[in-house]
């Protein structure tokens, strides 16, 4: 009998953890191989995680709603015959002795290095002078919220043998800032503590007044928030703006639209063609796509463009076509319009969210003129893209300058002022502007 260990897959660039939701399977179970064993959770994705092979569950490490590290042992999978291919320690990792200092969260760049340091960083346990041991995850929270060890210490904890979980801080931590007074042994956080902890996974609502409600964010938002406060945090953010005339695409994609979709089946969007401009001003400027490490700059030789895309519930995330500079137009569209609708119905497989080099945000197709957005990290730069209007503009003729009915829009880039200044940040945007500008009208299909 062979045994096979199952590891947290990893989920992105960014992610070094995810919870795990529900165990599809149970101890003794049979699996077949690409079947569902259990569901785990990440603040991006949720995802079904699959037997890698045929066999019998054997051992299951971790129970649900524990945050478990990337690269960690979370199952063993008994298989016919062989011998184990499992290495001689299965077991969970012993606690380190408890640190007399807090230890900080990993930064994102942790996950460039090899897995193991970063779930042994993240294994490490801090204890309060009371002997209940924290995360460096959840001492890292509470030190961005300003909670004391004392308040620290009046968490009610969800965990194993009381501990407190990221989950329980954060909702701690989004019921403390709109109260008076921070301690949650006062009598007025009380109610809506227990309904926390009861119900974390759903919105929970108090009122304090008649025309006051208060909604506890959902597991996603509170991700995604965190995600956004780190990237302001991490980059300085500088936005510069250009306006493009964009009548030749306009014109072009309105004649050839429905032979578009008639030979290829596929609805063409403005977005597949911003995404060409931008692989190629990022051949023209590669030193946007890269990332920062500590005094390193890491230059992706892959062109990978996230797309964010809004979510029914409201929430967002940032699907990435693979080598976009190596797809055709036709190919682009197909990619943008699978991710985006595969993404709005919970579909995404996890590798389908990560290794993103560059992103694009359309809030044009909010009505928006233009948007300052945050920049995706570990990534340097983000372009928004602004409603296309009919405006009033000066050309220049033969015959002289005249002004005509154009249509205009504003492309706006946020960029990593530690790598990018102002002259590569600015000049390409200013060439994407050119490539959208320069596009074909008479360009076939």
């Amino acid at each position: 009998m062979g045994k096979l260990e199952l590891r947290m897959p990893k989920m992105g660039e960014s992610i070094i953890e995810a919870t795990i939701l529900n165990w599809v399977k149970k101890p003794g179970d049979k699996v077949e191989e690409d079947e569902t064993i259990l569901e785990i959770a990440t603040d991006k994705v949720d995802s079904e995680i699959p037997s890698p092979v045929d066999g019998v569950l054997g051992e299951i490490l971790f129970k649900e709603n524990d945050v478990v590290p990337v690269g960690e042992i979370i199952a063993i999978i008994e298989t016919e015959g062989g011998d184990d291919t499992a290495p001689k320690a299965v077991e969970k990792p012993k606690e380190a002795p408890a640190p007399t200092h807090a230890v900080e969260s990993p930064q994102p760049e942790v996950q460039e290095i090899e897995e193991h340091v970063a779930q042994a960083v993240s294994n490490v346990q801090v204890s309060s002078k009371e002997g209940r041991f924290y995360s460096p995850l959840v001492k890292s929270i509470a030190k961005q919220e300003n909670i004391s060890q004392t308040e620290l210490d009046n968490i009610a904890g969800s965990g194993s043998n009381g501990r407190v979980t990221k989950k329980d801080i954060l909702a701690y931590v989004s019921t403390r800032s709109g109260a008076s007074n921070p301690s949650v042994s006062q009598t007025a956080n009380t109610s809506i503590q227990a309904k926390q902890t009861s119900t974390p996974a759903a919105p929970s609502f108090s009122f304090s007044s008649g025309d006051t409600e208060i909604v506890q964010m959902d597991r996603m938002r509170k991700m995604i928030a965190n995600h956004m406060v780190m990237s302001k945090h991490t980059s300085p953010h500088v936005t510069s703006f250009v306006e493009a005339d964009v009548t030749n695409i306009v014109n072009w994609r309105n004649n050839i639209k429905a032979d578009f979709k008639a030979k290829y089946g596929e609805k063409i969007t403005y977005t597949p063609i911003f995404i060409e401009a931008v692989n190629k001003a990022i051949r023209d400027f590669p030193m946007v796509n890269v990332s920062v490490d500590g005094d390193n700059i890491i230059v992706k030789k892959n062109i990978n463009i996230g797309m964010a895309t809004a979510l029914p519930s409201g929430n967002l995330i940032v699907p990435v076509i693979k080598n976009a500079d190596m797809l055709s137009l036709q190919g682009l569209t197909k990619s943008v319009n699978d991710l985006a609708n595969r993404a709005r119905n919970n579909k995404l497989k996890p590798e389908e969210i990560q290794d993103g080099s560059f992103t694009i945000t359309n809030v044009g197709t909010f009505g928006n003129v233009m948007g300052t957005p945050i920049i995706n990290q570990p990534q340097v730069a983000i372009l928004a893209a602004g409603a296309i209007r009919k405006k009033p503009a000066v050309l220049e003729t033969e015959h002289g300058d005249v002004i005509a009915i154009r249509h205009m829009m504003f492309l706006s880039l946020s960029y990593d002022h530690r790598v990018v200044d102002g002259m590569l940040g600015g000049s390409f945007l200013r060439r994407i502007a050119d490539y959208l500008e320069s596009f074909d009208p008479n360009r076939g299909i």
